[in-house]
This record gives C-alpha cells, structure tokens and sequence, in this order.
C-alpha cells in the first residue's frame, strides 16, 4: 500500500506527541522524584522520606510504569514511520526497545517492595534499622540496574539515528543529535558500571547531550513533521 505525506505527517506528529509525554514522564521518574526522596548516603532520612512521602513515591512507580508504556508505542510508531528509510534498521530500534520493558517492571517492584518494608507490611519481626537497610538495598538494586539499562537507552539512539539520518523527510542533523546522545549514554553507562568514582563527571554532559538530541527530534516531528514524495511501505 501506499503512504503519502498526510499520512506519514500525521505518523511523524504521532511520534512527536509521544516522545513529548515520554520526556515528561521521564523527567518527573528520573530527576524530580529522586530529589524530593533520595538523601544520598543517609539511608534514614531516605526511609523517612519515603513514608512521609507514600502518595509521591507510588506516583513515581506509576509514572515509569505509564512512561514505559508509552516508550513501547513510541517505538512502534517510529517503527511505521521510519521502515520506509530501512525495515530491518528499523525493526532493530523497536526491538531494542522491547527487550527494556520487563527489567523496568521488574525494577518497580523492587521499589514496591521496599515500600512495603519501611511500612512494615513484610518481614514483621525486623528491627526498624534493619527494615530500613533491607529497604534501601532493594533501592540500590533498582539504581544499579538503572546502569545496565541505561546502556540499552543508547542503543536504541544508535539505529533511531541512523534512520534519521538517512531519511530524506527529516533533518539529518537530528540523525547526528541523536547517534551523540545514544553514545553518551552507553559511555556513561560503561563509566558507571567500571569507574563508580568517576560516573560523576559525566552523567551532566550525557543528560545535555542526550537532552539536545531527544528534544529536538521531538519538535521537529511534532511541529514540522515531514516532507516526502510518496512511497510504499
């Protein structure tokens, strides 16, 4: 069949919309929650945090569940708009984006979990000091698997910007943007996981280059969208 520009316009929008309420909900999981109850190297003030703060922390659970979602149907839709640059290119992105998905839900259990530690709905018998170790193991486990992970969110830049790259209905500047930022990420992921000490130096610039990248792309699909002859897909 054939897909002409109205309809790979409104493909490209799609995307846009998408990618915008991921950059949202990935701000609010990512940055806002860790800053309103994670107290680096306290983990009692944290505990305490966390109860205080129930309503807020769950938002933060659902919220990457929600943003996980929606990272899933961005993928697909790229997917429709971008297979007309390369199938299998393609179908590569949205496969990398997949395989995410259930290390992120398991990761929220966890938070979950030590939810219900500090709350002492599990594990009764615990002192509170240990109830609260137990708790912020469960949360060391879910940041330390954000290191793994994050290493599949620069993968997926990788052919995400290829195809853009070599589409001739988007910029190929963003392709670059995005092929920057989807290396970024897999450095600071590598940094993280080899050299703890350093991964301080570098998770700023990675945010800022991953930033320019993801927030340009996303304008551009959702306010200019794309211009191209027609093609078969």
């Amino acid at each position: 069949m054939e897909m002409n520009s109205s309809s790979l316009n409104n493909t490209a929008r799609i995307a846009g919309l998408l990618y915008l309420f991921l950059i949202i909900t990935g701000v609010y999981g990512v940055m806002y929650i860790p800053l309103q109850i994670i107290v680096p190297g306290d983990p009692v003030s944290t505990a305490k945090n966390i109860i205080s703060n129930e309503l807020l922390f769950r938002t933060g659970i659902l919220n990457n569940i929600i943003s996980n979602t929606i990272f899933l149907f961005l993928a697909f839709v790229l997917y429709r708009l971008l297979k007309l640059v390369n199938e299998n290119l393609a179908k590569i992105m949205f496969a990398l984006v997949i395989v995410q998905i259930p290390f992120v839900f398991i990761m929220e259990a966890f938070n979950v979990t030590s939810l219900m530690i500090l709350k002492g709905e599990i594990l009764k018998t615990f002192e509170l000091s240990q109830r609260q170790d137990l708790a912020m193991l469960f949360l060391n486990i879910n940041d330390y698997g954000t290191l793994p992970l994050e290493m599949f969110w620069g993968l997926w830049l990788l052919p995400f910007g290829l195809l853009v790259y070599k589409s001739e209905f988007i910029p190929r500047i963003l392709g670059i943007l995005l092929l920057i930022g989807g290396i970024a990420y897999m450095i600071d992921s590598t940094i993280g996981i080899l050299f703890p000490n350093y991964s301080s130096f570098v998770k700023y610039p990675t945010l800022l280059l991953v930033a320019i990248g993801e927030i340009s792309i996303t304008l551009w699909l959702l306010i200019k969208g794309v211009k191209a002859k027609e093609q078969k897909v």
